[in-house]
């Protein structure tokens, strides 16, 4: 299992250098490393290829799911529907149910490293976006079930929901250098408790607040698995995002 350290720019040419490049398999980007067990994630998607974990996601709307682009290629290469399975609906992924995506039915963003996938009816709550870009100084939660070491990050891949409390900081800080371009669609976040490693790639970031009225600010797209991490920005892409679903 491997996973982007850096994101490099916002473009699907980016990250498919990217991916002929850094990520030589399906990349869950990272798991919560030192982080905390979730206790609330209704919208939180955990994804399989030929039953192996790789990635997370989010339920945003009840047949459609958002994740990174970069989790649905091998080699630079898509990987096949039928490869792909969902588990919704549960904290622990030995648990929950399993949807399977449509065929033919996922779309990439041309502006950032996310990917919508229609897939068959979901019984949850789902994530509700957030209209306004992700603010420096604001506290956000990004969760995942991935690696909670650094090593063999395949041995080490949770079987529950966890989460690192991040804080996003300003694009022209020197820590964002690789995972945000100045107008573009990402932002990048300081740890404060846990940092996201490899299986959470395509998880949500969201906002703090009251059960069900948290937003979903970002998807998470990788990290240096010690103090940063980087998100695409879901107010950016908005416009994409409601012009597919209502197809």
């Amino acid at each position: 299992m491997t996973t982007r350290a850096r994101r490099i720019g916002g473009t699907v040419a980016a990250v498919l250098a990217l991916l002929t490049g850094a990520v030589a398999t399906a990349a869950p980007a990272a798991a919560v490393i030192g982080g905390a067990r979730s206790t609330y994630g209704p919208w939180a998607v955990r994804m399989f290829v030929d039953g192996k974990p790789e990635c997370t996601a989010t339920a945003i709307a009840r047949q459609w799911i958002i994740s990174a682009s970069h989790c649905f290629y091998e080699q630079a290469e898509p990987v096949a529907d039928r490869r792909i399975t969902f588990r919704v609906g549960a904290l622990d992924v030995r648990e929950g149910t399993v949807v399977h995506p449509l065929p033919g039915r996922r779309v990439g963003s041309a502006d950032a490293d996310m990917m919508l996938v229609k897939v068959q009816p979901m019984n949850v709550r789902v994530a509700r976006l957030s209209t306004v870009p992700a603010r420096p100084g604001t506290v956000v939660r990004q969760l995942g079930w991935g690696a909670t070491c650094t090593d063999d990050e395949n041995r080490c891949q949770s079987p529950v929901l966890r989460e690192s409390t991040l804080r996003v900081l300003s694009p022209d800080n020197p820590r964002c250098e690789g995972y945000t371009v100045p107008g573009g669609s990402d932002f990048c976040m300081g740890k404060v408790a846990g940092i996201p490693a490899g299986g959470d790639s395509g998880g949500p970031v969201m906002t703090v607040g009251p059960r069900g009225t948290e937003r979903l600010l970002g998807v998470f797209f990788g990290s240096d698995r010690e103090a940063t991490a980087g998100a695409g920005d879901i107010s950016r892409q908005l416009s994409w995002i409601r012009s597919v679903i209502r197809r």
